[in-house]
């Protein structure tokens, strides 16, 4: 029982690919269909809201608090849910609607080294250049990068879907197409790193990651639903014409609360590199379930560069690693020195504390040895 409960986070990451697989399946589905990108985001958020809302109230109630928050804390949340979750979400699903779903599950790989970019800018990341971890950050930045240049701008020939398998609505974008829909989910990565940076200061002043979370989303549903509205003067596309467009923004919602308490609590039992370790994983599901399902069209090009952002990916996570480890090994020493200290202290008040008792006891001692002299003197004589 004690092996299965280690393979337990293994699993449950896995399990998690499945869903993000399928989030990007069935979405482009419903978008090929007609459903705009803009509205699904505030269905999305809504039903989201609706589902972590509740959780996070009970929690609250069960610690005896209360959700609320400061300015500072409001603003920090307000500027997150506009960046890291409006527009990367908007970002997102405009690309994934633009380019492909193996295009979308594929640059999200980008974000281990979008976010070390970023945390290097601000000084949350150092970089030794002169070490052989700073210099795999780098080189697994770049090759993350590069591969990501290679999927918007050099397709080359098609290995699937070419004579094989029947035409479908759902094959890939192509043109400025596909290129405007790369950008755009290389911007919804930048704005997912955003999120990952902004986490930190957002601990601090909101410890409690429920009550955070729901906020967050609460926000970035009137966010989205206000630029849904500015920019769709149509109000017949606020109207869900299928099932399809229906279960799918159903499944986007309670989807999102569920990968949230599972990757949160995956994070907590092997950190955030193993978690990181699976995305991948949703890129090679994504890919066979598109070209089997969706009959979309894969290019050699885009083979190659999510081959690069994989293999950059693992040599940033690797580099991270190795720096966790040297971490570990400088705070051994110090936890070790900063023992043997406290113990020398508790020794010196203890020995300090035997002393005072025998300086207590040495006068009393001698008063009473003196006084049975003087007892004795005058009997002797």
């Amino acid at each position: 029982m004690g092996r299965f409960d280690d393979y337990k986070p293994a699993m449950a990451m896995a399990g998690l690919q499945f869903i993000y697989a399928g989030l990007a399946l069935f979405t482009r589905v419903a978008l090929l269909q007609g459903m705009s990108p803009r509205i699904f985001v505030v269905y999305r958020q809504a039903i989201a809201t609706l589902v972590m809302t509740p959780i996070a109230c009970f929690t609250r109630r069960r610690n005896s608090g209360r959700i609320s928050l400061g300015l500072r804390s409001f603003s920090l949340i307000f500027v997150t849910s506009l960046i890291g979750v409006t527009a990367n979400q908007n970002a997102y699903f405009e690309g994934l609607y633009l380019a492909s779903s193996t295009a979308a599950s594929a640059m999200t790989n980008l974000i281990p080294a979008i976010t070390f970019v970023m945390a290097a800018i601000v000084g949350m990341e150092k970089v030794d250049i002169g070490s052989l971890r700073g210099i795999a950050k780098i080189i697994g930045t770049v090759f993350c990068v590069g591969g990501a240049i290679s999927m918007a701008l050099l397709k080359g020939p098609k290995l699937l879907n070419t004579e094989i398998l029947p035409p479908s609505k759902a094959a890939s974008g192509t043109g400025d197409n596909w290129l405007l829909g790369c950008l755009s989910l290389f911007g919804s990565s930048c704005f997912w790193s955003f999120w990952v940076i902004m986490q930190v200061p957002i601990s601090v002043n909101i410890p409690d990651h429920l009550c955070s979370s729901a906020w967050m989303l609460f926000m970035a549903m009137l966010q989205s639903a206000m630029f849904a509205l500015l920019l769709e003067h149509d109000s017949e596309a606020w109207y869900l014409h299928s099932n399809v467009e229906f279960g799918c923004c159903l499944y986007a919602g309670i989807g999102s609360a569920v990968t949230f308490f599972v990757q949160a609590w995956c994070i907590s039992q092997r950190g955030p590199l193993f978690s990181a370790m699976f995305n991948p994983l949703c890129t090679v599901i994504t890919t066979i379930l598109s070209s089997a399902f969706l009959h979309e069209e894969l290019y050699a090009g885009s083979l190659v560069g999510a081959f690069a952002v994989i293999i950059g990916l693992y040599v940033v996570l690797w580099g991270k690693a190795k720096d966790l480890e040297k971490i570990k090994q400088e705070a051994v020493p110090k936890l070790q020195h900063d023992q043997a200290k406290i113990v020398q202290v508790l020794m010196h008040e203890s020995s300090e504390e035997n002393s005072s008792e025998i300086d207590m006891e040495e006068p009393l001692l001698s008063r009473k040895s003196s006084d049975v002299d003087e007892i004795k003197g005058p009997l002797c004589r």
